[in-house]
């Protein structure tokens, strides 16, 4: 439990909670550690508080970060992760044109919101935004603004 009435910063705190869970074999080299938004969604605390307990963490050598897939236990050349062959937002560009291909999604309906998509893989705001970048660019879907993503018409689709 954090002491949000102490004189410890919360972060401080945070960052001891996760580097005893490390310790503790509880998150072992290679595993994944938890998101920032998991991390507010546990403690309760703000982005910016979650970010510096990550970066302490990571100035410490005991995690490190690859950008769109996660924030991992261990020094980058530990060797126990195996890297991905693809970056995840690209995985989940592809993952959604299969759903479109495989008539799941549906041409001029939406395509699966922002959270949800973070909540499925994952993964941040940001790495289901450059997804839906790379959908928009290939023509699988397009965007109105104040509404959403939808599935572009079948005849706009890529290789058509």
């Amino acid at each position: 439990m954090l002491d949000h009435d102490g004189d410890t910063h919360l972060y401080l705190q945070i960052a001891e909670i996760i580097r005893q869970r490390i310790t503790e074999a509880a998150l072992p080299s290679g595993h994944a550690v938890p998101s920032e938004a998991d991390i507010r969604s546990e403690f309760g605390v703000a982005r910016t508080t979650a970010r510096k307990a990550m970066q302490i963490l990571r100035d410490e050598g005991l995690v490190y970060t690859v950008q769109g897939e996660g924030t991992f236990v261990g020094p980058p050349d530990g060797g126990v992760r195996r890297p991905r062959r693809i970056p995840m937002y690209q995985q989940i560009a592809e993952d959604v044109a299969e759903r479109i291909r495989g008539g799941d999604l549906r041409p001029r309906r939406p395509i699966p919101s922002e959270t949800t998509l973070m909540q499925q893989y994952d993964v941040a705001r940001e790495t289901v935004r450059r997804a839906v970048g790379v959908l928009r660019e290939q023509g699988w879907i397009y965007t109105v603004p104040q509404r959403g993503s939808y599935v572009s018409a079948e005849e706009e689709w890529p290789g058509r």
